[in-house]
């Protein structure tokens, strides 16, 4: 039997990025799927977007909310598939075959508990930077983990079942944490040997990368192992040292792997 995917958007005044989302899902050839907009309380344009995009699969929430993860457990407890995944405002499928490609992989594999593919940077005229720095592996594991986020968040389809809720104790870091917490609980990861997800490039201050930064070494620590993500940072400083990496700012553009 053929899947169906609970797609989650959340948003906060997208107005000039929603649009690009909204389109990559209607124009999926595969139609299994409900697309959840949680939106939080926007003061711009946002809802007039969303209005010029008419569709009986998708539905809107919006209502205040306590920030990002806080809404994407709003979009997760609205979920009905069999399998969720998120775009946030900006980001798209890379394809209108994607959705076919993750439900031929689901059903070829007797219904995984994660499905995932790899990763391109997009401008914000949908124009195409680069691939993401980090490449998904062929073999996914919850020791992958360890290096860092390798699967893209918006690249990362998971078995409803085993997706509990973000821990919003985390303010920056919460997909991460998430994303190894599914790991946990799947018995197998099939990759999707295809790009699949498109994410907007986008502007971060440097003190929230560094709040990131240390929200993930502390989540590192907690289901690696102290010493051995110590020892594994030390590697990721010399790999950039040897890259010419010399700067605090350089340092933390390479191995930010936020989503």
């Amino acid at each position: 039997m053929n899947p169906l995917f609970s797609i989650i958007t959340v948003c906060r005044n997208a107005a000039d990025t929603i649009a690009a989302t909204i389109a990559s899902v209607d124009a999926q050839t595969c139609r299994l799927y409900e697309h959840i907009v949680v939106d939080g309380a926007s003061t711009d344009s946002t809802l007039d977007v969303l209005e010029r995009y008419p569709s009986s699969l998708r539905r809107v929430i919006s209502e205040p909310d306590k920030g990002i993860y806080d809404a994407m457990n709003k979009g997760l407890a609205q979920a009905s598939g069999d399998y969720v995944l998120f775009l946030n405002a900006g980001d798209a499928f890379h394809s209108p075959d994607t959705l076919r490609l993750y439900a031929d992989a689901i059903m070829d594999n007797d219904y995984p508990g994660i499905v995932y593919g790899q990763t391109d940077i997009v401008a914000a005229d949908r124009s195409r930077i680069g691939p993401r720095h980090l490449t998904a592996p062929a073999t996914l594991t919850l020791a992958s983990f360890a290096e860092g986020m390798l699967v893209c968040h918006q690249a990362f389809v998971v078995l409803r079942r085993i997706a509990t809720g973000y821990d919003t104790r985390w303010r920056f870091s919460a997909d991460y944490e998430w994303c190894i917490r599914c790991l946990q609980h799947s018995r197998r990861n099939v990759l999707v040997p295809e790009v699949t997800a498109d994410y907007l490039a986008e502007g971060t201050t440097t003190a929230n990368r560094r709040r990131s930064l240390m929200e993930r070494f502390r989540i590192m620590c907690y289901y690696y192992g102290t010493a051995a993500t110590i020892r594994r940072h030390i590697g990721f400083a010399v790999r950039a040292l040897r890259r010419g990496s010399l700067c605090a700012a350089a340092y933390h553009r390479i191995y930010t792997t936020y989503r």
